[in-house]
């Protein structure tokens, strides 16, 4: 088992954790439907990428009864 041989200092310890910090989000608004997204991803509220439909939602998609 390693056993160290001199105690670590409060601030170098705390030093070498400076850069472990979370970033906070950038949020984005959809120039479609005015939601906030992430950059460079769909739109999960309308499904839009860059003003092209990528995802169509189920509510626009007619499903006939007996093809499911």
């Amino acid at each position: 088992m390693a056993v160290q041989q001199n105690k670590v200092a409060n601030a170098r310890r705390n030093n070498r954790r400076s850069h472990d910090s979370l970033t906070p989000a950038n949020p984005n608004e959809c120039p479609n439907c005015g939601e906030l997204k992430r950059p460079h991803h769909v739109c999960a509220a309308c499904g839009h990428y860059d003003d092209k439909e990528i995802v169509a939602l189920t509510d626009e998609i007619d499903i006939e009864e007996d093809a499911a």
